[in-house]
């Protein structure tokens, strides 16, 4: 499920987030959201209707075919989880 979040001044590599920089190609191919030139808070909407198909109305291949949040409701299907190496190793250690 994605949800928006506020981020000011954060300074990363887009390899570091890969789920982010998943969900803003999703929102620049799918939804072209930085095809137009407007004002912030009209982009905020924007995005923010964008999510909202993108987590109620959009069936997922990685979700069996469901949305996001029918991936959440149901109890039958174990979601995917994609954790980056550094977690994993931190665990190990």
């Amino acid at each position: 499920m994605v949800v928006l979040l506020e981020q000011e001044s954060i300074v990363s590599k887009p390899y570091e987030n890969a789920v982010a920089e998943r969900v803003n190609g999703i929102l620049k191919q799918e939804f072209d959201i930085d095809k137009y030139d407007i004002e912030t808070s009209l982009k905020r909407k924007i995005v923010n209707e964008a999510i909202g198909i993108y987590n109620e109305l959009r069936p997922h291949f990685s979700n069996h075919y469901l949305t996001p949040n029918q991936m959440h409701q149901q109890k039958k299907i174990k979601m995917k989880t994609y954790k980056n190496k550094n977690q994993i190793i931190e665990r190990i250690l």
